[in-house]
């Protein structure tokens, strides 16, 4: 089966408007705070990118990456989470941000906060840039919300499929044909 990219779902300029707009809010939320910023490999690289330029200098940011797998070359998740990459920062005691590109089955997210709570962090909030809120398998608490969005497959702005389509500025539905 081959993919392409389809129609625009989401342009550059509003996910500028929007990043800008979480920006601000965690700018509020945490001034005068540390807050430890994780990011989601590989999707999250850019949205995460995006925020934290938007977070202002109020809040003392430190960066660090997860790398977690559910979906491989597959438009649906197996379900099964594997951690790739821990973190290298102990978060015991601080704030904790997770920035993640997609939530659909909320599966992988669910998997981190509870990894992360285990480990004794102050808080531990989420911001997520797309929402698929109909394919919910477990609830999971979506903190800073940027968009939320149909049930469809997209690419683009970070999401791929198969490695592919990462680096478009825009949010594509992805098509089969």
């Amino acid at each position: 089966m081959a993919y392409t990219v389809g129609k625009v779902l989401i342009s550059k300029e509003e996910i500028v408007r929007r990043i800008a707009s979480l920006g601000e809010q965690i700018s509020q939320d945490y001034a005068g705070q540390e807050l430890v910023v994780v990011g989601v490999l590989k999707g999250a690289v850019l949205f995460l990118s995006d925020l934290v330029r938007q977070v202002n200098r109020e809040v003392f940011l430190h960066f660090d990456f997860i790398s977690v797998s559910s979906y491989g070359s597959s438009t649906v998740s197996s379900g099964i989470v594997k951690i790739n990459k821990d973190l290298d920062l102990d978060i015991k005691g601080k704030h904790v941000l997770i920035v993640e590109d997609i939530i659909d089955t909320g599966l992988t997210l669910s998997y981190i906060i509870k990894l992360f709570e285990e480990r004794k962090p102050l808080s531990v909030k989420t911001c997520v840039l797309l929402d698929k809120p109909e394919r919910r398998k477990v609830p999971v608490s979506v903190d800073y919300r940027g968009f939320e969005i149909p049930d469809e497959f997209v690419v683009g702005y970070g999401l791929d499929y198969a490695e592919r389509w990462r680096n478009l500025e825009e949010v594509f539905v992805l098509h089969t044909s």
